[in-house]
């Protein structure tokens, strides 16, 4: 089980001579090394999955390489740190250097290399991500084993050196995450996020290397000593357990993020605001191993081990009852209580630091072989996202991958005590061992009415309960059944926390926004092929699949969980077995990418809040152009603004017709007008399941109908639903446009 150095065994170790100040100084580069790190992989991750699609495969596909460069960039760092004549901090230097020149044409690179395979294979869209990745990502992970190696020579404590590096620099991403939440991708943009990080590498790239040639710099005159005496772990133990920590800790921060998400209804900064907390807790842990490990540990191997099962076990606790604890506190805090994510990842970011303590001999290459646990890690925080977030969320509710996840980690724990021996506290660990059993068969009650509670907050009442709920790889979808709201019954649809619409397609109960709906048949004279973004409850589907003059319609969802809920509800379910329809589940925007030559009459996006992240993918100036290839002459883009002022300037300067009815934006290269007269005709002609939209028998139907025709005479009046071009123009003078690039309105807080 252990390694012990012979007490003859000299090697070369640092001078000894005391701490200077400008030490620090290093400490300052690694923090903020951090910061561009994170700020590339936002704004990378983002960039990407506007040309690959933010369906769940290619987001999968993506962070999986990144993770992957990562990983294998700690392997080059620690073949480099081993050669004997390395000029550490140089090479760090040259890294950073290397990293902001590779920023700075970063995002051209991408726009150029995908423009040519987006919409293209799952298996090209990797190959391609994977390609443009591996330089930067290389260059990234490379960094830790270098300046760890860096600083072991100086202290001879493995921990210390890790634990330090680790958090600082995991300290610096963090900050990066909560600004690029807070300000950053709001005030800057991609692009402007991007030349920040390039600037901050530069910084610390030049410092570095400048500092490798003062004469103060350490490490710089190595003398002979004898190293302590150490035993250490099989390395094998070390390199295993890094991995099975990573897994348990990614796989958590997946469920986090979508209970997170549903909480806040899918904000763009959900992400960030989450990341940052997940950071900050490891940079806290990190900083309490590098204390430990100077003082409590030493360099008692059994003892660090003992400290790893404790805060394996009660880390897995503390991520396991995050959710459960989201769900009772939101109602009562404004804010998402991070203190229950800061605490969990503070235990569990502790596991690397101690693992790479007791399973490296300072002595020895270290650089390298941290590199080799560092990879470890990586890789199972790659695997822990990816089968969760891929494969097992798309079998099992959160409750139940809660519950395998807190298993894990008791496993876990049970092989970090094999190797603590007599240090291991055993009553107290036997007693946590019992909550972690005790909260698992408690599970039922602990997250009953978890969702509820994070979607109504001050709102929820005891027994709220939605009477549908969908789990899946690619979110959440409820549905409540509301008696009040409208004087009937309602069923409410949810996507991840935000409203998603209603099963409904009585236009005399138009809890649904359905005239929008029914008033495409008097803007277009023809519309035959319709492709529709976005499926939800199918209610507007349901419509436009029955209009008289449609031929066919394409629905492109990126959820398929609103299948089976569409087939339990008979407003809709004759939807999914209409000829006329053809659902495709994907990205909205690489389906269009990938069908060039694809055109249609009317394209219609009721797609969800200007706000969410990741919507100015379909509201940016970019994408409508890449609608406006989509459409036949004379053809119609007709898509929901959300009332934003935003999108509906971006859509009148692309377009140079345009009518606004209610919420949505019509919009076409040919004059177009919402005709009275076309459109009474299709009303009268229009069947839904052999039943007519409006009974014309029914004296309040027959009101109803002509209620809705005599908007078309009220175009520009003052409150009107329906507004002109020229009216619109004077609304949203001065408003900015969106574009891929500033992302719209999806970064300001709400």
């Amino acid at each position: 089980m252990s390694t012990v150095l012979p007490a003859h065994d000299q090697r070369s170790a640092p001078a000894t001579v005391a701490a200077r100040p400008s030490v620090w100084l290093y400490y300052v580069l690694f923090f903020i090394s951090g910061f561009p790190a994170l700020i590339y992989q936002i704004v990378w991750q983002r960039a990407l999955f506007t040309l690959f699609g933010v369906n769940v495969q290619s987001v999968t596909v993506v962070v999986t390489v990144f993770m992957l460069g990562l990983g294998l960039g700690s392997v080059a760092g620690g073949t480099l740190s081993a050669r004997r004549n390395i000029r550490l901090l140089r090479a760090f230097g040259m890294i950073e250097l290397s990293i902001g020149a590779f920023g700075v044409f970063s995002l051209a690179i991408f726009h150029r290399v995908a423009a040519f395979t987006a919409g293209s294979s799952l298996l090209v869209t990797g190959l391609v991500a994977f390609g443009l990745l591996l330089i930067p990502t290389l260059l990234m992970g490379s960094t830790l084993p270098l300046l760890c190696e860096h600083f072991v020579r100086r202290t001879g404590n493995v921990g210390e050196s890790v634990g330090l590096l680790y958090g600082v620099n995991t300290l610096g991403s963090g900050l990066a995450c909560l600004l690029a939440a807070l300000f950053l991708m709001r005030a800057l943009g991609e692009s402007g996020s991007v030349h920040l990080a390039v600037s901050l590498n530069v910084l610390v790239g030049l410092t570095a290397v400048v500092l490798q040639f003062l004469p103060t710099c350490p490490v710089k005159a190595p003398v002979q000593v004898t190293p302590a005496v150490q035993e250490t772990i099989p390395f094998w133990a070390g390199f295993v357990l890094a991995g099975a920590a990573g897994f348990v800790a990614l796989a958590y921060e997946i469920l986090w993020y979508r209970l997170y998400s549903f909480a806040t209804g899918g904000t763009a900064a959900s992400f960030a605001e989450l990341l940052a907390f997940y950071l900050f807790g490891v940079a806290y842990g990190s900083s309490a191993v590098r204390n430990a490990c100077r003082t409590g540990l030493g360099n008692d191997v059994r003892r660090t081990m003992a400290a790893g099962a404790e805060v394996v076990l009660v880390g897995a606790i503390a991520a396991y009852l995050v959710g459960p604890m989201l769900g009772l506190s939101v109602a009562h805090l404004s804010h998402f209580p991070v203190v229950f994510v800061f605490v969990a990842a503070t235990l569990l970011g502790s596991a690397f630091p101690l693992l790479a303590h007791a399973a490296i001999d300072p002595a020895g290459k270290v650089g390298h072989r941290l590199s080799l646990i560092y990879l470890s890690n990586i890789l199972g925080s790659t695997v822990g996202s990816f089968v969760v977030g891929f494969w097992i969320l798309d079998r099992l509710s959160t409750r139940a991958t809660s519950v395998l996840l807190l298993a894990s980690g008791v496993l876990i724990a049970l092989v970090f005590v094999r190797f603590a021996g007599v240090r291991m506290r055993k009553l107290v660990f036997v007693a946590e061992c019992a909550v972690a059993l005790t909260l698992i068969l408690l599970s039922n009650q602990l997250f009953s009415g978890m969702y509820e509670r994070l979607l109504f907050k001050t709102e929820y009442k005891p027994g709220m309960r939605f009477s549908e709920v969908v789990e899946n790889r690619s979110g959440v979808i409820s549905v409540f059944r509301d008696t009040h709201e409208f004087g009937y019954p309602t069923n409410i649809v949810f996507g991840g926390g935000a409203y998603d619409g209603r099963f409904n397609i009585d236009l005399m109960h138009d809890s649904n926004g359905l005239a929008r709906t029914v008033a495409i048949a008097g803007m277009h004279p023809n519309p035959r092929h319709v492709l529709m973004i976005g499926l939800s409850s199918g209610s507007w589907a349901q419509l436009i699949a029955n209009e008289p003059m449609v031929e066919d319609i394409t629905i492109v969802e990126i959820n398929p969980g609103y299948l089976p809920l569409i087939r339990r509800h008979p407003e809709v379910a004759s939807l999914l077995d209409n000829p006329k329809v053809h659902i495709v589940i994907d990205d909205g925007r690489r389906w269009l990418v990938a069908h060039p030559d694809r055109r249609f009459d009317l394209l219609v996006m009721n797609t969800t809040f200007n706000w969410r992240a990741n919507i100015s993918n379909l509201l940016s100036l970019e994408f409508l152009r890449l609608a406006r290839a989509h459409l036949a002459p004379g053809g119609i883009l007709y898509y929901n603004t959300t009332w934003a002022r935003e999108v509906i300037a971006t859509g009148l300067a692309e377009y140079p017709y345009a009518l606004r009815y209610g919420s949505f934006l019509a919009v076409s290269d040919r004059p177009f007008m919402l005709d009275k007269n076309r459109w009474q005709a299709a009303l009268v002609a229009w069947r839904v399941d052999g039943h007519p939209m409006f009974d014309l028998n029914d004296p309040a139907q027959k009101a109803k109908m002509e209620a809705l025709l005599a908007q078309a005479d009220h175009v520009d009046a003052p409150q009107s639903v329906v507004q002109s071009r020229a009216g619109l123009l004077n609304a949203v003078k001065g408003v900015p446009l969106i574009t891929d690039d500033n992302m719209g309105t999806e970064w300001i807080r709400r």
